[in-house]
């Protein structure tokens, strides 16, 4: 099966053109080797994605016909990415949220005036 077919398949990507242009990006790997979109996937093989700052590793299992439900996708794959990869994760979504709390919104005139009296 091909690489974006199958990313597709075990719904790593919601559709078929997403998975073709992260590959296209270079963002997935087979066996430690960049990959096209048309190179087949065994099972055995290794494969890596680069998907909102994780390297996800995932071990192909099999591969399937069609795409499948969500429930069977741990039939197809075994995913084996580090914990640290999650972590660091938590780690920039804190370190995003040091001026203000999430939906506040834009600074106001007199936040502005504040800040420039400050730096002043």
């Amino acid at each position: 099966m091909r690489i974006d077919k199958f990313l597709w398949a075990i719904r790593f990507y919601k559709t078929r053109s997403l998975a073709a242009d992260a590959i296209k990006k270079n963002h997935v790997r087979i066996n430690g080797m960049t990959a096209k979109a048309s190179k087949e996937v065994y099972g055995g093989d290794i494969v890596e994605v680069r998907k909102n700052q994780i390297n996800h590793k995932l071990l192909v299992l099999d591969t399937p016909k069609s795409r499948v439900g969500a429930k069977l996708v741990p039939q197809y794959i075994k995913d084996q990415t580090p914990k640290e990869e999650f972590e660091n994760q938590e780690l920039l979504k804190l370190a995003k949220d040091y001026y203000r709390k999430k939906g506040t919104g834009r600074p106001t005139k007199k936040d502005r005036r504040d800040l420039d009296n400050f730096l002043e």
